[in-house]
């Protein structure tokens, strides 16, 4: 099965200019149990409409994403988050974790060389419900201690997170190019029986 892998520039991100044409996404939303991240980085440019910001504040900056496409597949995100993020899940990794939840929403934007524009590769409707990842006995999550170089103000640090999907049918829109969507499912719902 295809798996959809990005490599996404974070200078490009925090930093988002016209005449680059390098792959950008961030996390909008997110909720990890009872830690909800702040979506406190503002001023980020949009991409499709570089004059403006988005309109959604960013909670992180993607370097890295990965799905495998099918539909239990994890989710893997690799971002640059603020120190006041950082603290919140640096504490909540410090205690014990009772709720596996996550609540999260995303955007990844890549440049059409034949539209000469960018586009949304992959996105969301509404938000996504999953659930931690665990290997073995620990969660798939972590958080920097050290400060990222790629772009040193604001003063960011890299979260490491993979989720699973709820057992619940969800969708996630992709696209190959501009106008070339489709829709992907992740998750199957469950009925209690």
């Amino acid at each position: 099965m295809p798996q959809f892998a990005r490599s996404l520039d974070v200078y490009q991100g925090f930093n988002f200019k016209k005449d680059k044409q390098a792959p950008v996404g961030y996390i909008t939303k997110l909720k990890v149990g009872d830690v909800e991240l702040k979506a406190d980085q503002e001023t980020i440019k949009d991409p499709e409409q570089p004059d403006k910001a988005l309109s959604n504040k960013v909670v992180g900056v993607l370097n890295h994403y990965l799905w495998e496409t099918g539909i239990t597949d994890a989710m893997y995100f690799s971002a640059q988050i603020s120190t006041t993020n950082k603290q919140s899940i640096s504490a909540a990794l410090l205690g014990t974790w009772a709720n596996v939840e996550v609540l999260f929403t995303y955007v990844i934007y890549e440049y059409d060389p034949a539209q000469k524009k960018y586009f949304k590769s992959s996105f969301i409707d509404a938000e996504l419900k999953g659930i931690l990842e665990k290997t073995g006995d620990d969660l798939n999550l972590s958080v920097a201690d050290d400060p990222s170089h790629e772009v040193q103000s604001p003063k960011n640090y890299t979260l490491q997170i993979g989720i699973k999907p709820q057992t619940l049918e969800q969708t996630v829109n992709m696209a190959t190019g501009s106008g070339k969507n489709l829709v992907k499912q992740w998750g199957i719902t469950e009925s209690s029986a």
